[in-house]
Order: structure tokens, then sequence, then C-alpha cells
């Protein structure tokens, strides 16, 4: 209930400040956050919650994004009807996915390997077909229009964007409380052990592959939308992959509100050092990079575990401590009995 509340309370103030905003820069800046909101709260449902690491999330991407931008081009279809399909198709790409490789065991590196060749494998195809345009991509023809699910001001693609963030942050919740969620953290755990006490391994990954996927392909859905263009290196490349991966471990995996905090925090942090640093070509890349090491060091729990990182390190002072001050007494005491010997 707590998790609801708190969900609901981000929601209102998110579209208050939506509501609010005039300026279109900022409109861009809250929409792209929210958009890496996305790629990350997706990725940490099955990385975070499942602990199946994956290293080709832009396969899931790309699918739903092709799809959202074929279906208007090649088959007409109204863009509000195209984006179920599109969700739908990564949905399917993604438990065909998990049906080959949890089958037979895969996980660890070998199934973070598995995704970014299948991911890899895509990128060839829509390179070389010519339904998905080949080398030159598609373009959605601009008309703007709510109709035609083109905004003339970045709000309302925020605004579109903000509900999937809000379901991914729904489900992320119902993963902690639920037995669904319960069985997901088991076989995360020890999968031998949850497949004793009779959960199905399989059945459980593939329900959290499943949801991971949709949400992945919503945000290729929404990326053809907001630019009205997809290529091949746009939406198989490893750009996507990382940018999701990093927002949930930066955050905290397997955390609710960590995706959200670590994928709006890396944004701001590389739109700040390209601005500031634009002059000198590579700088902000070196700053952004530097200050994700020191997180990834220094915060090994994530953003959202800074507080129990902080109390270990300072346990650790108070440990080391007492034990130098024990041994300063052994060793006083040891020299008084050995004069008064």
């Amino acid at each position: 209930m707590k998790d609801l509340r708190m969900i609901v309370l981000f929601g209102v103030a998110m579209a208050a400040l939506l509501l609010t905003l005039q300026s279109g820069v900022w409109l861009s800046f809250l929409m792209m956050t929210f958009y890496a909101v996305l790629l990350s709260q997706s990725w940490n449902v099955l990385g975070g919650f499942g602990g199946q690491l994956s290293f080709g999330h832009a396969l899931f991407f790309g699918v739903g994004a092709y799809a959202q931008a074929i279906a208007q081009l090649q088959w007409g279809w109204n863009p509000w009807l195209a984006m179920p399909f599109a969700i739908a198709m990564g949905t399917a790409v993604a438990v065909a996915l998990g049906a080959v490789t949890f089958r037979y065991g895969l996980k660890g590196s070998y199934f973070a390997l598995v995704t970014l060749a299948f991911a890899e494998v895509f990128r060839i195809l829509a390179v070389s077909l010519p339904f998905t345009g080949a080398g030159v991509g598609l373009m959605v023809p601009l008309r703007q229009s709510v109709g035609n699910l083109q905004f003339a001001s970045p709000r309302g693609y925020a605004a579109l964007l903000l509900v999937f963030v809000m379901a991914a942050l729904l489900v992320t919740a119902w993963l902690r409380h639920s037995r669904f969620g319960a069985w997901l953290q088991a076989v995360r755990d020890n999968e031998n052990a949850a497949r004793a006490v009779g959960v199905n391994p399989l059945r459980v990954k593939l329900g959290a592959i499943a949801l991971s996927g949709g949400f992945m392909a919503a945000a290729g859905m929404c990326y053809v939308q907001m630019f009205q263009y997809i290529d091949a290196g746009i939406a198989f490349g490893s750009t996507i992959s990382v940018e999701a991966l990093v927002g949930a471990i930066v955050g905290g995996l397997g955390t609710l509100w960590g995706p959200v905090l670590g994928a709006a925090v890396l944004y701001a942090l590389g739109e700040f050092t390209r601005n500031l640093f634009g002059e000198l070509p590579g700088l902000s890349m070196v700053i952004y990079g530097a200050v994700l090491i020191l997180i990834v060091m220094f915060l090994p729990r994530g953003m959202t575990g800074a507080g129990a990182s902080i109390r270990r390190v300072l346990g650790m002072e108070r440990k080391a401590v007492a034990q130098g001050t024990a041994a300063d007494e052994t060793r006083t005491a040891s020299r008084e009995e050995n004069a008064r010997v």
C-alpha cells in the first residue's frame, strides 16, 4: 500500500509539472528523462528482479520500433492501433528468446551474450531486408495531430511516456509484493532451491522476460512517434541496451525507485556535461564516465542503497577501531604482567 501511495504521488507530481512547464527545453528534458526511466525500469524487471542480465535488450526495443513504423507505412494502420501491435510483437519476441535460452538452462554471462548476439542478428536483418528500409531506415510522415499520435509539443509525448512509466512502476510494485514476484526472486537467488519447493523456473522467467520485453517495445514505439525515424543502428545498436542497464545498475537493482533515480541522474549528468563542455569534444564523456565509475565503486548497491553502503563502511571502521582498541588493551595487560614477573 505504501508503494502504491508513492507511485500515485509521483504520477500526480509529474503530471502537475507537465501542466505548469512552458519552456520547450524543459519539456523536452522531462520527455527524454521519462524515456530513459522507461528503458531502465524495463531492464530492471528481468535483470534486477529476475537476475537474468541482458546485454541485448535493444532487441525488444527495435522490434517494437520497427513494428510501429511498418504498421503505419506499409499497412496503413493508425498509430494508436499500431501501438498495442508493436508492444505485442516485442513481447512475443521476448517470449520466443526466453523459450530458446531458458529451456536449455542458459543464465549469467551465457544468457547475456546470447541476447547480445540476437540483437546483432536482428540488426543485420534490418539492414538487409527491404521492408525495414534496409540501410536507409524508415521515416514516418509528419502529420501532427492527437489522432495521429504526433503532438505539436513535447508535452504530449512526455505525457504518453509518463503513462508507460507509471505502468512499469505498478508492475514493479506488484513484483515486490505478489506471489509471482516472490517466485521470481527465489529463482534469481537459487534456482534449484526454488524448483525443490515447487516453483517452475522456466514459466517464471518467461513471465519476467515477457513483461520486460513489452515495456522495452513500448519505449521503441514511443521513440518512433517522437522522432518519426528509425534505422537498424538506432533500433538494435548497443547504445539502447547500455542505457537501459546502466540506469538500473546505478540506481539500484531489484528496487522500485532505483531505476527512476539512476536513469534521471545519468540523463541529467549527460546533458549537463554536454552543455558545459560542448566546445571540447570528448571531455563531457570523460567526466560522465568518471562519475559513473565513482558511483559504481562507492555505491555498489546503487544510489537507493547509499545509506546501507555508508552504514557498512562506518560499521567496518567502528569494527576496526574496536579491534585496535582491544589489541592495545591486550598488549598493555601483557606488558604489565611481564613487569610484575
